[in-house]
């Protein structure tokens, strides 16, 4: 059950701000359905008291101080962002993860929030912050009442019996199960980068691909070949993508390489975002390129058929 706090009495409290903000405070790894029901509390919030939607969200894991291996995540901090907006976060306030701002007791860190405009928050019913996770929806609940804001906390969401969480999304991206992680997801998974130089070999075979490095610390799909939809400066078009090391022609550093259908410029330095829709095949590694291009141009017709 969606509990509220407090009374909607924020008028005179915040005269003196240039902005109000309804803050949904959360990771947000993965942009999920259950962060979705979050958003979608903080926009139905904020309409009713005449705010802004805001997200609060972290540069990096915040495990990353403490261990070795930190948790590999399912988007990038700009992919995340993109996603925010997508779900209609009109400020995204990005916070370090320092020593210092890890150690910060849970009351500077509601304080902080207040400095930026905050009138009201959301959360999920296992939101932990300050030092330790010491501060809990139930301390965050008490400090809303004291300040006369709204607070909305929001359950635990699950889908066809299972609890959404970016770990479950993040196992089912790596096993290249991209069509159920959308389904959790509430979006197809998706990956930016900006493209950069290869070794122009699919030119020679009549495919010129774009190459996009996967970021430190992001999740890597099942090397494989998907069918994907590419966003390329306000259009979109169905792309076939290759996860891996192109084991064809020697490669070794695994990266997303694309041919983008329908598609003929300078791709170079431009950024794309892909977003997968069905992993088509595993990777092979083929005994010519004329093996290779015949295998490509069928999963290029396979990913028309099921896109286009």
């Amino acid at each position: 059950m969606i509990g509220l706090y407090g009374k909607l009495k924020l008028e005179i409290q915040v005269t003196d701000m240039k902005e109000k903000i309804i803050f949904a405070l959360g990771f947000f790894d993965g942009v999920h359905l259950g962060h979705a029901q979050l958003l979608w509390q903080c926009k139905r919030l904020a309409g009713q008291v005449g705010a802004k939607t805001g997200a609060i969200t972290f540069e990096k894991h915040p495990k990353s101080l403490f261990l070795s291996q930190p948790p590999v995540l399912i988007n990038s901090i700009e992919d995340r962002m993109e996603l925010l907006r997508e779900n209609a976060m009109e400020q995204i306030c990005v916070l370090p993860v320092t020593r210092e701002s890890m150690t910060q007791p849970w009351q500077e860190f509601l304080r902080m929030l207040l400095q930026k405009g905050a009138v009201g928050f959301v959360c999920g019913d296992d939101f932990r912050f300050g030092h330790k996770g010491e501060g809990n929806p139930q301390k965050l609940g008490d400090f809303c009442r004291e300040q006369g804001m709204p607070l909305v906390v929001v359950p635990e969401q699950t889908l066809e019996g299972v609890r959404i969480s970016s770990t479950h999304i993040r196992g089912l991206i790596e096993s290249g199960d991209v069509e159920t992680a959308a389904k959790f997801l509430g979006h197809p998974h998706i990956l930016s980068g900006d493209v950069v130089h290869g070794r122009h070999l699919g030119r020679t075979i009549g495919i010129p691909t774009a190459n996009v490095l996967i970021p430190e610390g992001v999740v890597v799909p099942r090397l494989g070949v998907y069918a994907c939809t590419c966003d390329l400066e306000g259009k979109t078009y169905v792309t076939v993508t290759n996860i891996g090391s192109r084991p064809t022609v020697g490669g070794h550093q695994v990266r997303a390489e694309s041919w983008i259908l329908d598609f003929d410029g300078d791709l170079y330095d431009a950024r794309i975002t892909l977003r997968f829709q069905k992993f088509l095949r595993p990777e092979i590694k083929f005994d010519s390129l004329e093996a290779l291009q015949k295998q490509i141009q069928h999963d290029a017709a396979a990913a028309f058929r099921l896109l286009k």
